[in-house]
């Protein structure tokens, strides 16, 4: 029996399929390996990979044979290779090459068909010289999908480019070699008299090429879209250390982390990320955890306390030992977690594929029809193909190949304009039928950082005083709240003055001289200690800012206690007009966070919502959206940290903040670029308003069609009459998406 690499659970295993054109080769994939029995399969089109469960006893092996039968390729996963480059880039890059080709050879053959003082003594000649190999080696991705197609009784969007291309060249050839559109000095004129012709003057070599062309600059598009569905892992598994300083024999040694094992001691020095989950059992620091947990405040840890991987050591020098290491951090499981969500929701087919999936077979039925009325009726053999072909041909989609990326090349284009980046044409689906949005806390309504929120004086205290000799002891430190008290003593009274005797108190504080003054900024025990305890005051806005989630610190100086300076992450300004919008479009917010529910309420009551989930884990937060999912509601998630990554790709709509993570922004639909929550507003609006422009497109590229292929039928369809309809429908599309770039 074939072993499965990894750390999979037994009877599970994860499949990288290639050869799927369009989400209904998902679905045919997806099928047959739920017909094997005791196998479950969720096939991912976006990310090309296939989540199996199968029972105990039946060899992967066979799981990778049964994909093949059905025409794709299937790969069991390999060993990591941390040195080896990802290969999507060179498939990405051989489509470009491709498009780019078959746009530089297109582009005469149309330009010759559709001019007529172009049309030289043998242009059609030339034209044939650049029309084939855009048709023959450009096409050949659509007409290897429509042969896997043929062969499992299926037709698909490849389908019937492949049929109209190869029709439209093949009838060019006849035309060509047998019929009378070889002769010298032939002209294609702008006859668009309605009337029956055996074709044999005709050619479609424009028509061609055209669609082709067409046809791969859209397939490329999606493809550059989901190549980055997969960046999301990457980036989660990028977060962590690349090297670790090992104790071995009591000397630190250096070496990759893949080489940590449960049970190794390892040094974290201030500033380094810790390497993997831990525990604690040497020197005490504040760990900054924001990243993973969306946790504001740094969580101080001692010789005892469990510590994550890929978190950052913001204060002193720890030694810790490693509880968990490669696919059992909570890293890795967050990882794991995002491509799980990622799987089960790529199930969304593309607009065009879903018609197709009614219009092929018609089109070709109709077309079968067509030869045999003509021939049964006695026509001959020349008017009855060149109906049967002006069938296909009028039927093959150029509009429709326009329809989808030209809306979104502009819709995206304007909305990176506004500083909205749309991820891909499946993710405007998401946003028409969104009636709930989840708000991340930290980083997405609030700043994402701690603040200088409040400063509380004793009587008769100057603020700036307070200010200048507070900052100026606390610059000194390297913990992030002494620093935001530092940045916001700085911010409002200028230089700060260098501290002497400068000592830092574990646990408690830090305490140094600043212009002569013996000053202390710390926990009020720390200033107990020296005998200056807060007056009644001080200590009732103590109080307060702890009970509201807030961190209070306490000044003093010179044998009495002078201040509280209250740190916090601060609501942004714009986020209760945010809030407003969202509304206004119909959607309920509801706010959602690792932080205390006192922070949590504080929140929501400055900006307006009523609905709050708090103290929520990682992996808790994807289970809150799959809850409310649940309860029939479809969710937009907003968020900007690792910890959000999961959930984001869970929801109906993933909207990240630009200035969030990369691993965020990856696994989300929309990027916001600006901080700005109110562009989440103007990102759901500017996505509903391109879906109805697609949806539009689709609607007019497949009317013209239908409205022809009567014509064609009838045998009364001249080649100007389909290269018009097939140019007037090709504007029309475009036409109609270049409105999107007056959206406000």
């Amino acid at each position: 029996m074939a072993s499965i690499t990894g750390d999979r659970p037994p009877g599970a295993v994860e499949l990288s399929i290639g050869g799927m054109t369009c989400a209904s080769c998902a679905n045919r994939i997806e099928r047959k390996l739920n017909k094997l029995d005791g196998v479950t399969a969720t096939v991912n089109y976006a990310t090309e990979k296939a989540k199996v469960t199968f029972p105990e006893g039946l060899d992967p092996q066979a799981l990778v044979a049964e994909v093949e039968k059905a025409g794709y390729t299937a790969r069991l996963p390999e060993p990591p290779k941390p040195e080896q480059a990802p290969s999507e880039p060179d498939e990405l890059a051989a489509l470009r090459t491709r498009l780019l080709v078959s746009v530089v050879l297109a582009v005469p053959v149309i330009a010759l068909a559709m001019i007529p003082v172009l049309q030289f003594t043998y242009w059609q000649w030339l034209s044939l010289t650049l029309a084939a190999p855009v048709v023959v080696w450009g096409g050949l991705p659509f007409h290897r999908a429509a042969w896997t197609n043929l062969r499992h009784g299926t037709a698909t969007m490849d389908t019937l480019v492949s049929l109209g291309t190869i029709a439209a060249l093949g009838w060019s050839l006849w035309a060509l070699f047998l019929g009378e559109a070889g002769v010298p000095g032939m002209t294609h004129g702008f006859d668009l008299t309605i009337a029956r012709t055996d074709g044999s003057g005709d050619i479609y070599l424009e028509a061609a090429a055209g669609v082709t062309a067409f046809i791969l600059a859209g397939r490329y598009f999606e493809a550059r879209s989901k190549r980055r569905a997969g960046a999301a892992l990457r980036a989660l598994l990028e977060l962590g250390a690349k090297d670790v300083a090992v104790l071995r024999d009591g000397r630190e040694v250096r070496v990759p982390v893949g080489e940590l094992k449960a049970g190794d001691h390892f040094v974290v020095r201030p500033g380094e990320k810790i390497a993997t989950d831990g525990v604690v059992e040497e020197g005490s620091s504040a760990v900054d955890a924001s990243m993973l947990t969306g946790e504001s405040v740094p969580v101080e840890v001692r010789p005892g306390d469990t510590v994550t991987g890929a978190t950052v050591n913001a204060g002193g020098r720890l030694v810790v030992r490693a509880t968990r290491v490669g696919s059992g951090t909570q890293l890795a499981q967050m990882a794991r977690l995002v491509e799980e969500a990622q799987t089960g929701k790529a199930q969304v087919q593309r607009l065009a594929d879903r018609i197709s999936g009614i219009f092929v077979p018609i089109v070709i039925a109709l077309s079968v029809a067509t030869l045999g009325y003509w021939l049964g009726t006695g026509e001959g053999a020349g008017a009855a193909f060149t109906a049967a072909v002006a069938v296909l041909i009028i039927a093959c989609p150029c509009a429709l190949g326009l329809a989808t990326p030209t809306a979104l090349l502009v819709g995206t284009g304007r909305g990176a304009q506004l500083g909205i980046l749309i991820r891909g044409p499946e993710v405007l689906e998401s946003t028409r039928a969104i009636d709930t949005v989840v708000l991340d806390k930290t980083g997405t309504v609030t700043e994402g950082r701690m603040t200088l929120a409040g400063v509380h004086l004793a009587e008769g205290e100057d603020h700036d005083e307070v200010l200048r000799l507070a900052g100026a002891l606390e610059h000194a430190s390297e913990h992030p709240i002494a620093q935001a008290i530092a940045r916001g003593a700085a911010e409002r009274v200028g230089v700060l003055p260098s501290p002497e005797d400068f000592a830092n108190v574990e646990g408690l504080g830090v305490q140094g001289i600043v212009d002569g003054h013996a000053v202390l900024v710390g926990r009020p025990r720390l200033l107990e200690e020296w005998s200056q305890h807060l007056p009644e005051e001080l200590e009732k806005r103590l109080g307060e800012a702890q009970a509201a989630g807030r961190t209070a610190v306490a000044v003093g100086w010179d044998g009495r206690a002078r201040a509280v300076l209250v740190v916090a992450d601060v609501v942004k300004p714009t986020s209760a007009d945010a809030v407003a919008e969202l509304r206004a479009l119909g959607l309920t917010p509801v706010l959602l966070t690792g932080d205390n529910e006192a922070v949590a309420r504080t929140v929501a009551a400055e900006v307006g919502i009523d609905e709050v989930i708090a103290e929520v884990l990682p992996a808790g937060k994807v289970d809150v959206v799959k809850r409310l999912q649940a309860e029939g509601r479809t969710v937009a998630m907003v968020g900007d940290g690792v910890n959000d990554a999961a959930a984001l790709a869970q929801a109906d709509l993933g909207l990240a903040m630009g200035t969030g993570t990369d691993v965020a922004i990856e696994a989300a639909d929309l990027t916001l670029v600006r901080g700005d929550l109110r562009v989440a507003a103007d990102a759901i609006r500017l996505s509903r308003r391109t879906l109805r422009t697609i949806k539009g497109n689709l609607f007019w590229a497949f009317a013209y069609n239908v409205a022809a292929l009567p014509l064609a039928a009838a045998g009364l369809l001249n080649p100007m009459i389909a290269g018009a309809a097939m140019a007037f429908s090709s504007v029309f599309v475009v036409s109609n998406s270049l409105r999107l770039r007056r959206f406000r």
